[in-house]
């Protein structure tokens, strides 16, 4: 078989258009032939970059992790105030983690792909690692600059974390729970076990020197 022309975009084209139709339809629903299609490639061309499902499935979670990282650093940037920076990633996870239906399924599908296949399972585990230090070191700097109060940063984080993934679960269950007027009950909750607990944690403008501090309970 003539190899296509090379361009360097493909991969990560192919693994988006991957992605996009495992969250919509589900992964076992999902065909090669579906993802050619998806992308407006022939299937020569996308096997020639993949060379079976299995790679497709861990190139699209690859994608997940690529976006989650770049959506945060998007959120962030020019602002530098501590707690708001906290308060801006907790608040994206939640949109972006549990309030999209597509997100929040391909991600249970993930999980249950980690009990057999190391090589999904050593992904989510790297990508959940590095989400894990990212919060732990916001929190730290949010503790740093007297904004919150929190004993232990890294247990308050992972906590954090458990209850967002609980929040995936249990929406299977309660298809309200995630729903978009939650958003912000849900955000209020999750920043509670980091240190916050008044509710929010938006500072109001000309307030940035004042010396709130925000108990973990």
């Amino acid at each position: 078989m003539m190899a296509p022309a090379y361009a360097p975009e493909m991969p990560a084209r192919l693994a988006e258009a991957a992605f996009r139709l495992f969250s919509d339809r589900g992964i076992r629903d999902v065909n090669m032939e579906a993802i050619a299609a998806g992308a407006g490639v022939t299937k020569g061309s996308l096997y020639w970059h993949y060379r079976s499902k299995d790679e497709l499935i861990r190139a699209a979670c690859s994608h997940y992790y690529r976006e989650w990282h770049r959506r945060t650093r998007a959120a962030l940037a020019g602002e530098a105030d501590a707690l708001r920076r906290l308060d801006k990633v907790v608040r994206l996870s939640v949109r972006d983690c549990l309030l999209d239906e597509g997100n929040r399924v391909f991600t249970l599908e993930v999980f249950a792909l980690s009990l057999k296949d190391s090589a999904v399972r050593e992904g989510w585990r790297q990508f959940f690692d590095a989400v894990r230090e990212f919060y732990v070191g916001l929190v730290e700097d949010a503790r740093a600059a007297g904004r919150i109060r929190c004993d232990d940063p890294g247990r308050a984080v992972g906590l954090m974390l458990s209850a967002m993934e609980g929040f995936k679960l249990r929406a299977l269950f309660e298809p309200g729970l995630c729903a978009p007027e939650s958003e912000r009950a849900i955000g209020d909750e999750l920043l509670g076990i980091l240190g916050a607990d008044s509710g929010t944690v938006t500072i109001p403008q000309g307030m940035e020197n004042t010396e709130e501090i925000w108990r973990l309970g």
